[in-house]
């Protein structure tokens, strides 16, 4: 990775710009309305997966657009809590503030190839840097987001890389009139977070908006450190031409997020036994302050010992810079648009990972004995435990508390990274003999890359929130120390290592045709076909003994081994879309469509060893039915998505040597049909009643394995961690008291039955939480408080994904995952101007 390739994209890109620019006629129409300004009413015209502005009502695809107004009653507290509202998609956000999990209609993936905008271009060009992703591990809502709209199917793989689905965030575009706003929330979790903004012209042809969030979190589980801190800022200055605009915006991100893991949450020796009593269900951390100083040790590839040490409250800090330039012409009738977005930054990731079940004190420690003598030598006469770092001295009784003791893994991770990418298009609407043709031509190109290391330890520790580290110690009779299995609480050092760097280029070329064909019939077809070119290397390791004879821990240490592995590819995808959409009258109408999507391999192929290359194929189907009678609206969709080949290949941790860097593959099939429903009913001006349903059927098929795995009894079950039905009703009561409005709000979600393996061996119990509010609106200010999870429901997501994705936990219901959150509370206040 270069400078020099940074600098070319951004210059490259500039030029296209600048030469579009230029070429603007004085003569030609007003200037184009500003598609961000306006009030909440606005969220009915979207212009994501569009060749212009329309009414969400005359799209033939699966669009939501959330304005200020809707997201203030949602009062989400994460992005991902937020997407959780719109039918299809299927959210974990128990991992924290950032980067959760989204699943999109069924799709089998983390992201589920949901794909953030800003502004209508990527912060980065892929889905997922190195542990950070360019959705909402990047994007941070706060007052300078205008509104989200979210594409599900239809023409996403046309308008983005990759794409099954599109969050694009609008940014606030300053407008003839100034407004701001400044907004204060304070939790009851140790939450204190400032947002503001403000928007307003600078001369009669130029306008302004400038906004972001301070915020400090202490967590929904408190591991003795904050858990959020830091912020954004984004602003941007537009100017009207005789003919269109230009844009130029900037934002600056510097912000940690602490990531929670999962936590065992029933006594593995018998599972009717809660551990709550030691590691809250609801509060509950295996964050520590004793992990604060973690020394991970490695070699080289030159043989020479390094060190690193980290803390984990560092969490993820995210910094990066992004600047953008939009440009929008209208000449005689053909549009023009150009963007160009650069990113640079800096990924630091430090989390403590679930690893296995917890063990039965004297079982651990007699599964050492053995090594512990032949290191030690024969007048080893028992193991005991120790507080880490006390060299024995502090000894430590398991079974003073609930008899078991558990390992980690610490995982650090440092990346730098950079993004330019940009879109040239060319839009117009030709009349014909049949109907009209909209045709949207256009070129979109990146160049990005990044580096990475990476190093995984384990760590032995107590069965408690914020555990102690321990050290397993070998006595003689006497109560002397000989030696010890772990040392500074370090289970085994670096037990997976990886570095490696990667630069990749690609261009893609789209064109789409709406035609017009008769009033109310319109058809609809688009093509995206892409090219990339990867290079990159990756250091292999091998396994060493660091030679520290007092300690079991560095006896089986990766290490560099020196050699380099140059990697190239130059993947390739195509994407198309066809689509019709028939409108019996304004207020119902219908549509169908076919999409094909194919994933190109990442580019951590080349930056990693040993990657299983697969292009991912998946033709999706869809037909929906619309209804839209004033404030009454209901949308449902039918989907049925086939993936071939799929890729469900995962990287196990393994219990003996604590690697997580070997992979286990699956390659095969996955299918997923459901039903997605969105709706509105207001029938009376103080009631409104929001809501969403999702039902689908996730499911394998044909899967083939060729290492030794036998994959029959996997073909036909639920996919991993997919629930079949789920969603969320959002009742309103909005009452106009003169000077002052009052609102009270709830929201009802829940989500089915889940599996943690492949096998459907052990299941995530179905679950449903209850969250309320209220806001009193007095002139420019507004109160409002907000309650999550009121009757503290339980509920756990993920699993426990380092061990269980192929054997399960040995229970039928899980008993170790990341739980819901417990009851909490914010209150908001707030000044317009």
């Amino acid at each position: 990775m270069t400078k020099a390739r940074f600098a070319y994209g951004c210059a490259t890109f500039a030029l296209a710009i600048l030469s579009s620019a230029a070429v603007a006629q004085t003569d030609s129409a007003t200037p184009a309305a500003d598609a961000t300004e306006g009030d909440n009413a606005q969220t009915d015209i979207i212009v994501t997966g569009s060749a212009r502005a329309q009414r969400r009502f005359d799209v033939s695809y699966a669009i939501n657009s959330l304005g200020q107004e809707d997201v203030q009653k949602i009062a989400p507290k994460s992005f991902a809590d937020l997407l959780g509202t719109v039918p299809g998609i299927q959210v974990e956000a128990t991992g924290g503030e950032v980067q959760n999990i989204t699943r999109v209609r069924g799709i089998p993936t983390d992201r589920g190839y949901l794909i953030f905008q800003q502004d209508g271009l990527p912060l980065y060009h892929e889905i997922d840097g190195v542990f950070f992703n360019s959705g909402e591990g990047m994007n941070r809502y706060d007052l300078m987001t205008e509104r989200v709209e979210i594409v599900r199917g239809g023409p996403a793989p046309i308008y983005a890389s990759s794409a099954a689905a599109i969050a694009n965030n609008i940014t606030v575009t300053g407008g003839s009139e100034s407004r701001g706003k400044a907004q204060v929330t304070i939790g009851d979790t140790g939450l204190y977070r400032l947002d503001v903004m403000q928007s307003g012209p600078i001369d009669d042809r130029t306008y302004y908006a400038i906004g972001g969030f301070l915020r400090q979190h202490d967590g929904y589980r408190d591991g003795g450190f904050p858990s959020d801190k830091g912020g954004q800022i984004r602003a941007n200055i537009k100017r009207d031409l005789e003919n269109g605009s230009i844009k130029i915006s900037a934002e600056y991100v510097n912000d940690h997020n602490i990531f929670y893991l999962p936590i065992p949450i029933a006594d593995p020796r018998n599972p009717q036994v809660s551990l709550d009593p030691y590691i809250d269900y609801h509060t509950g951390t295996l964050n520590s302050p004793s992990l604060r100083n973690v020394n991970i040790k490695y070699r080289d590839g030159a043989g020479a010992l390094q060190s690193m040490n980290r803390d984990l409250a560092d969490g993820r800090h995210m910094r990066f810079f992004n600047a953008a330039i939009n440009y929008q012409g209208d000449f005689d009738g053909w549009q023009v648009a150009a963007k160009l977005g650069g990113t640079k930054g800096k990924s630091s990731f430090d989390a403590f990972y679930s690893t296995t079940n917890p063990v039965d004190g004297n079982m651990f420690a007699a599964g050492y004995l053995t090594a512990a003598r032949t290191a030690f030598g024969p007048n080893v006469a028992r193991l005991g435990y120790a507080l880490a770092g006390t060299n024995g001295a502090t000894a430590y009784d398991p079974y003073s508390a609930s008899g078991l003791v558990m390992s980690g893994q610490y995982r650090a991770s440092e990346s730098k990274f950079y993004s330019v990418q940009g879109d040239l298009s060319l839009t117009h609407k030709f009349d014909t003999g049949l109907g009209t043709h909209d045709v949207k031509v256009g070129v979109y190109s990146s160049f990005y890359g990044n580096t990475l290391l990476q190093a995984y330890q384990d760590m032995l520790i107590e069965v408690r929130s914020r555990p102690r580290t321990l050290d397993l110690v070998a006595y003689s009779s006497t109560g002397a120390v000989l030696g010890s299995v772990t040392q500074n609480g370090v289970l085994r050092y670096t037990t997976t290592l990886n570095q490696g760097e990667g630069d990749a280029q690609m261009i893609a070329f789209y064109a789409n045709d709406t035609w017009d064909v008769t009033r109310g019939l319109r058809i609809d077809a688009g093509v995206r076909t892409e090219r990339y070119s990867y290079k990159g290397f990756a250091l292999p390791t091998t396994q060493v003994d660091l030679g520290d004879s007092t300690t079991l821990a560095d006896n089986t240490t990766r290490a560099f081994s020196g050699a380099v592995l140059d990697q190239r590819l130059k993947p390739k995808a195509t994407n198309w879309t066809v689509g019709a959409n028939y409108d019996i009258n304004g207020n119902l109408g219908l549509y169908g469509r076919v999409s094909n999507l194919e994933v190109p391999p990442q580019l951590s192929v080349v930056t990693g060893v040993g990657a299983t290359i697969v292009k991912t194929k998946a033709r999706q189907y869809e037909a929906g039915l619309k209804a839209s009678f004033g404030p009454h609206y209901l949308y449902a969709t039918g989907f049925y998505t086939k993936f071939d080949p799929f890729n469900a290949s995962f990287a196990a941790f393994n219990p003996v040597t604590g690697r997580n860097d070997q992979v286990l593959p699956f390659i095969g099939e996955a299918s997923v049909k459901g039903v997605e429903v969105d709706g509105r009913v207001a029938p009376t001006r103080w009631f409104s009643l929001n809501g969403s349903v999702t039902w689908q059927n996730p499911k394998y098929t044909n899967l083939q394995n060729n290492s030794g795995a036998d994959p029959s009894s996997v073909n036909g079950n639920q996919i991993i961690r997919e629930a079949k039905f789920f969603g969320n009703v959002r009742p309103s009561f909005d009452f106009d008291l003169g000077e002052q409005k009052l609102s009270v709000f709830g929201r009802f979600e829940w989500v089915g039955r889940r599996y943690v393996d492949l096998f459907n061996r052990t299941a995530m119990p179905g679950y449903q939480t209850l969250g309320a509010g209220a806001s009193i609106d007095w002139g420019a200010w507004r109160f409002q408080v907000v309650g999550d999870n009121l009757t503290n429901a339980k509920g756990l997501t993920e699993g426990n994904t380092r061990t269980d994705q192929f054997a399960g936990q040995g229970t039928s219901e899980a008993i170790y995952g990341r739980p819901l959150f417990g009851q909490n509370f914010r209150f908001i206040l707030s000044r317009s101007w």
